[in-house]
């Protein structure tokens, strides 16, 4: 509190020093609130994050979460920074009675077993500095600090000596390595850590090329580009052994998304699309895998092009290009529908979240029950699945029918909560054809997660150089988002792959498939 003029000192030094301590009170005054705000900021993050979990997990709910996750790390960053602020104006005033603040700090988890200790021994006194007497040692005090080491460059000289026979004269040499890519003379860690970048991190060559030469590497974009180019071809074998695992299946996810490709000074939009198998739901044995294809257009032909061959029950929105793959007739068999409730529960969303409809609020209440259900039940066998839903989702979907059908009359038909509506129920057999198969999942979330990475990268790379450029991403995005969900390191992958291919039977390519690299490495480990 300021004090009234009369009581001020008059001593310039004394005015100094009460300037200082009513700084310092403030500053503490400032990060103690900002300490308050963070506890807020954190309980609606631990609210949101239960609602997400409690309800069905959808792209609304994951941008407002990360919302969260960046407003809260902006206020920590300003409570830090304040608080320093407050100690050091103490510290400047410290002969001053300043109200002591200390700023509650996170929770400290241990700091990663697997990773190297370096120790620093700080020298200690030779002698006692009391009495100069002898010392014994009584232990120590470790604190652990995290250190990052920046990249290390290096040159691996592969070195083939030469012998010639004093007999016979002739010369011997050892073979000539293998190398990742016929031409250049990046090494394998070197070529993963580019593709990862490029496809994974989503960093656009000429960033890395910037981001290289800082370190005092000089590698061009045109460089860089004809590494990707043929260290993609190199690893087609893995691409095309992980899409065929895909499609012996019984049960896929399938999505698209748009990417700006380059076309004559301007862009237009082709497609990605992705099928995912993912059989960790109702506890399948068989390894998860994604495959991602491009195409300039959004055809219906493309994805049976990329079906071909293929039947059985295919887990996707209600895009109308898939409707000839759901056709009777179709060789070698049909493709059996199974819709996804969380673009139904989407549409309604929206109006219950825009114009607050209290029929879209309820039926979106009635739907987050069903996924609730799902939850409890994710991981286990077919039979249970198949049998909790019969006895508690069942009637919940009975009754949702029933429920919509009257409140669909009450609306006109150029409602847009009607239309809503109107695409649950004239799906409604492709929406509740989970209950009677436990393969099934609600949601068709496992396809839209997969292509999440790509509607980030879009941001960053703008679009794609070309159709050909566009077939590569999504020959690579294939492999890392695979690996990712074999939760194995992607680089790590990448560069020991990169290091055998060339060198490994083309017949027993499946080796080197994620799962299977996963399980090695723990053997040999």
């Amino acid at each position: 509190m300021t004090s009234a003029p009369d009581s001020l000192p008059d001593d310039i030094a004394a005015l100094k020093a009460l300037v200082l301590s009513e700084r310092a009170a403030r500053l503490g005054a400032e990060a103690e609130a900002q300490l308050r705000a963070i506890e807020i900021e954190t309980l609606k993050l631990q609210i949101a994050k239960l609602r997400r979990e409690r309800y069905a997990p959808s792209s609304e709910n994951a941008a407002r979460l990360e919302q969260l996750e960046l407003a809260l790390a902006d206020l920590e960053e300003t409570a830090s920074e304040r608080a320093t602020a407050a100690e050091v104006a103490a510290q400047a005033v410290s002969d001053v009675p300043v109200r002591a603040f200390t700023r509650q700090k996170p929770a400290r988890r241990p700091l990663p077993e697997h990773l190297p200790r370096e120790r620093v021994v700080y020298p200690a006194p030779a002698a006692c500095p009391c009495c100069g007497g002898t010392l014994r040692k009584l232990g120590e005090d470790v604190t652990e600090t995290l250190e990052h080491v920046p990249a290390r460059w290096k040159v691996i000289q592969h070195v083939r000596e030469k012998f010639s026979c004093r007999a016979c004269e002739a010369i011997a040499q050892p073979p000539a390595p293998s190398h990742p890519i016929a031409r250049g003379r990046a090494g394998p860690g070197l070529l993963a850590q580019v593709l990862f970048s490029k496809y994974g991190a989503h960093l656009p060559l000429n960033r890395q090329s910037a981001i290289y030469a800082r370190e005092g590497i000089d590698l061009d974009v045109s460089t860089l580009a004809d590494w990707v180019g043929a260290a993609a071809a190199t690893l087609m074998p893995l691409v095309e052994a992980v899409r065929a695992h895909i499609f012996t299946a019984a049960r896929i996810h399938a999505d698209d998304t748009p990417v700006p490709v380059l076309a004559k000074g301007k862009t237009r939009t082709g497609r990605l699309w992705t099928y995912v198998r993912d059989d960790r739901p109702f506890a399948g044995c068989d390894p998860p895998a994604a495959a991602f294809f491009y195409s300039p257009d959004r055809g219906g032909a493309h994805a049976e092009r990329h079906l071909t061959g293929w039947a059985g029950l295919m887990q996707a929105d209600a895009y109308a290009g898939f409707g000839r793959l759901y056709e009777a007739g179709r060789k070698p068999g049909p493709v059996t529908e199974a819709a996804c409730w969380a673009h139904a529960r989407r549409k309604l969303f929206e109006l219950a979240q825009l114009s607050k409809a209290p029929i879209a609020i309820e039926a979106v209440r009635r739907i987050d029950v069903l996924f609730a259900i799902e939850r409890e039940i994710n991981g286990t066998t077919i039979a249970t699945r198949r049998s909790v839903r019969q006895e508690r989702s069942k009637p919940l979907i009975d009754d949702l029918r029933t429920w919509l059908h009257e409140q669909r009359t009450k609306l006109s038909a150029k409602n847009e909560l009607a239309k809503a509506i109107d695409y649950s129920l004239k799906r409604w057999p492709a929406l509740t054809r989970f209950l009677d198969d436990g393969r099934l999942c609600l949601s068709n979330n496992a396809a839209e997660r997969a292509l999440r990475g790509i509607a980030v990268g879009r941001n960053n790379w703008t679009f794609a150089g070309s159709d050909t450029g566009a077939e590569r991403a999504a020959a690579i995005y294939t492999l890392i988002e695979t690996a990712k969900l074999n939760d194995i390191d992607p680089r790590a992958w990448l560069a020991d792959v990169l290091a055998r291919i060339q060198d490994h039977p083309a017949k027993r390519i499946a080796e080197l498939l994620p799962w299977n690299w996963k399980t090695q490495n723990r053997a040999a480990a």
